[in-house]
């Protein structure tokens, strides 16, 4: 379970302060899948980074009882002059994975060829995307977090992508921030809309997009 209540988060600016989230409240179980649309600047990447604990909210509660993921693609954590597989290596350390099994999953779903032991530097964004999504996929998480991710790479690897994250689905929580109805109905079983830094829950998925389409 992730339980989000009365979450504010506030971000100084020249001309003051920002209230982007204000009292949202958010409960997600396991075995649920929830869509989360709203316009840009609405503060989603926010929200997506308090869920998973990239960021901490100025006030108001957070509480997993599941194994969260960081959002799916995240690469800023990784290392620019390290190779694609020591990245990998360090993710598996930290996690306390086999190693050499950590590589053959990232290495056979990535798909890079030799850019894989070559360093990020040389990536370019949409192979960063492949290798952090890869990465993602490779840790054994009970809820996945996804922030608009998977549009990246040729259609090959967008079926691979939305194959491994149906899989992740069946056994485990997902939420989808995006602002594609498909993929929105593909994945997800109910919805919310982030609005004035506030969420509205939706029991259904077509009532959140027709909501947010309203707006």
């Amino acid at each position: 379970m992730i339980r989000l209540q009365d979450v504010v988060r506030i971000y100084p600016t020249r001309r003051g302060t920002r209230k982007v989230l204000d009292g949202v409240n958010l409960q997600v179980d396991r075995g649920q899948s929830l869509g989360i649309m709203g316009r840009n600047g609405a503060g989603k990447s926010t929200l997506t980074r308090i869920i998973t604990g990239l960021e901490r909210p100025n006030s108001g509660t957070i509480e997993r009882t599941m194994k969260v993921s960081w959002p799916l693609g995240y690469f800023g954590a990784f290392h620019g002059g390290l190779s694609g597989a020591d990245n990998a290596k360090f993710v598996a350390r930290i996690y306390g994975l086999d190693i050499e099994e950590m590589l053959a999953k990232v290495e056979d779903f990535a798909d890079l060829g030799e850019y894989f032991r070559m360093p990020l530097l040389t990536y370019s964004a949409g192979m960063s995307a492949r290798l952090a999504f890869a990465v993602s996929l490779a840790v054994n998480f009970d809820c996945y977090v996804v922030d608009e991710i998977t549009g990246a790479g040729d259609h090959s690897f967008v079926l691979k992508s939305q194959a491994a994250l149906q899989a992740r689905r069946e056994t485990g929580s997902l939420i989808l921030i995006s602002h594609d109805p498909a993929a929105l109905r593909m994945y997800c079983d109910r919805g919310c809309i982030l609005e004035n830094g506030q969420l509205t829950p939706y029991d259904t998925v077509d009532e959140m997009i027709e909501a947010y389409y309203a707006l």
